[in-house]
């Protein structure tokens, strides 16, 4: 099949599954309802579970193994971001070109949502890992677990809010975009790998590419926080000089900034054809590594900085 339709298949079968693999029980408080709801029609761009079911496909991964997983991950990522936008956080009004669900279903809605999220991407990794032996099981909850909790996400979150109370030595924002950022770009590649039976080599490998995109990800995405304060992204603007939160463009300058997305793009790229020469089945990584150097090749273009 050709890639593209592959991807474009992958996609809109995965879209259809977000929306109906957390259903609303009758008789749901209304503003929990309307929250949980509201949150699923804006799905956002999904990569992360694109991502995740592509490369479980890529080591024979069964179809509802690969959904499942999918599925789950994308509900982590987005119950992350309904903390992320809670006053006591970023205090953002705007999220994916639409208020923020505790602007209109209150803060206490948004923070059950985000538990219902969590709570049924528990339950579909639970399907997607059983039947495996139990030694794979064992090392992809624990995987799942250390990138999710203190070593990852949530330490990376606590960096951040807290950012000008931390010590100098850790006050660099790619250090936090570690935790931050890189875990929940780790999970989608490696997680469906290890359920595959990936060699160590190639586990290695795609956590090395997951370092590359995360820490890129995170520059490109600080990058339009400074270069677009409107919100003309879809999300609040200006957030981190405002509230005083790492990012590299203002930490590197914005020439700088670009620069080091560009070269950490380049280190991704040559993980990849690494990673193609043993297992030609992850070609598609390539579509996503061209997707993301084209945004930042947008992005470089709309840049209002005269000497870019």
């Amino acid at each position: 099949m050709d890639s593209t339709l592959a991807s474009a298949q992958a996609r809109a079968r995965l879209q259809q599954a977000f929306k109906r693999s957390l259903p609303v029980a009758p008789g749901t408080e209304q503003h929990l309802a309307g929250a949980i709801r509201e949150t699923l029609r804006h799905r956002g761009s999904m990569v992360r579970a694109e991502l995740a079911y592509r490369v479980a496909h890529s080591f024979a991964q069964p179809e509802e193994r690969a959904e499942s997983l999918a599925i789950a991950i994308e509900y982590f990522h987005t119950a992350s971001l309904l903390f992320d936008d809670l006053p006591s956080m970023d205090n953002a009004t705007e999220r994916r070109g639409a208020p923020c669900i505790h602007q209109r279903y209150g803060e206490g809605a948004a923070i059950l949502a985000a538990l219902a999220l969590i709570n049924r991407a528990y339950a579909l990794v639970w399907q997607a890992v059983a039947g495996l032996p139990t030694e794979v099981q064992q090392t992809a909850l624990s995987y799942l677990e250390r990138n999710l909790g203190l070593a990852g996400l949530l330490n990376g979150q606590s960096q951040d809010l807290h950012y000008a109370a931390l010590p100098g030595s850790l006050r660099i924002p790619h250090q936090i975009a570690l935790g931050k950022t890189v875990s929940l770009i780790r999970i989608p590649l490696v997680l469906p790998a290890i359920l595959g039976g990936a060699s160590r080599r190639e586990i290695r490998h795609l956590e090395f590419l997951a370092l590359f995109w995360g820490l890129g990800y995170q520059t490109v995405d600080d990058l339009k926080d400074v270069l677009f304060p409107g919100g003309e992204t879809g999300k609040t603007g200006a957030r981190d000089a405002q509230l005083n939160r790492p990012n590299q463009a203002l930490y590197y300058g914005i020439p700088g900034a670009f620069e080091r997305a560009r070269r950490l793009m380049c280190l991704g790229g040559k993980v990849i054809s690494g990673l193609t020469r043993r297992r030609e089945s992850l070609a598609f990584l390539l579509e996503s590594h061209r997707r993301f150097e084209s945004e930042m090749a947008g992005l470089s273009e709309a840049c209002p900085a005269p000497s870019l």
